[in-house]
């Protein structure tokens, strides 16, 4: 559920917030944090906590288990509760907006700094964790890996690959991280899937996908996750956006995963734009992305 959770934060105390933040702590050790633990984790009294639990549960923002004992666990709203407070402590974040994006894997909400921004927070591993923690290498080899310990190592990993390629990269500037949380710069435009292209454009756009693309690999990355649902079009250009699954051009697979990406990039301009874009020799294609020598799709 995506939820506005600014005026939670305006509402809290900083008590509640230490329990929040013991919660958090708890958590590193056990998914759900048994309830003797708080006092120690969270510095406040027995008393405090309980009255603390039940302000913050009321809002969603713990959740409560019983079996063997009675354990807590953050919600990802409480999370986002703990990230925002950090994000206005820094004097990131200033107001809280609309939501830009939801998705699978994140949730996306205009914030107000010095001009409006974009507020991304990851959501990877909440509705289906087993196989994210299966397929993002940043998880494979911890024993116990919470929801959020995959959400916080996935933003961390964008939040490198951006601060790694921008300016030269046409990807959205970052401007602050914090737990599982991003936020960066807001970018106007369509994503790719919903621009309607002329005929005559499309080609055009194809091939500025592909040199942001060579570029990046220039600079050290691979985006890994390349369709058109993660890349913006605009009376500028276009920028590449969602880069928490980019791996380094040193990894083992990264050459594969840049074939991959070309090969889904150029079959959906196929797909949908067939007179405009021809059929490339893909493997060429992204041979010469690889080595920084691209130019045009019609040299293919």
């Amino acid at each position: 559920m995506v939820q506005n959770v600014a005026q939670e934060v305006a509402e809290l105390e900083q008590e509640d917030f230490n329990l929040l933040s013991g919660v958090e702590h708890g958590m590193r050790f056990s998914e759900w944090v048994a309830r003797e633990k708080l006092p120690e984790f969270a510095r406040l009294t027995e008393e405090e906590v309980d009255y603390r639990l039940d302000r913050v549960e009321d809002r969603g923002l713990v959740e409560r288990q019983t079996i063997q004992y009675e354990g807590f666990r953050l919600t990802f709203e409480g999370y986002d509760v703990l990230a925002l407070k950090s994000f206005a402590e820094r004097d990131t974040v200033e107001g809280f907006g609309a939501p830009l994006g939801v998705g699978k894997e994140s949730d996306v909400f205009e914030v107000q700094s010095y001009k409006p921004m974009a507020l991304k927070f990851h959501r990877e591993g909440y509705t289906n964790f087993r196989e994210v923690n299966k397929e993002r290498d940043y998880t494979s080899e911890k024993e116990h890996v919470s929801w959020f310990y995959t959400a916080r190592k996935a933003a961390e990993r964008e939040h490198e690959a951006l601060e790694s390629l921008y300016p030269d990269v046409r990807v959205p500037r970052p401007v602050d991280q914090n737990r599982h949380a991003i936020v960066m710069e807001k970018i106007d435009g369509v994503e790719l899937n919903r621009a309607k292209l002329d005929t005559d454009q499309a080609e055009g756009v194809l091939d500025l996908v592909l040199q942001e693309m060579a570029l990046a690999y220039s600079k050290g990355f691979v985006h890994a996750d390349i369709s058109e649902y993660n890349v913006f079009v605009h009376e500028s250009g276009i920028t590449l956006f969602d880069w928490p699954q980019s791996v380094p051009t040193e990894h083992e697979n990264a050459r594969e995963l840049l074939g991959r990406d070309v090969q889904n990039i150029v079959s959906y301009f196929q797909r949908k734009y067939p007179n405009a874009v021809s059929e490339p020799d893909v493997e060429a294609v992204a041979d010469a992305v690889a080595d920084d020598s691209f130019e045009r799709i019609e040299n293919y």
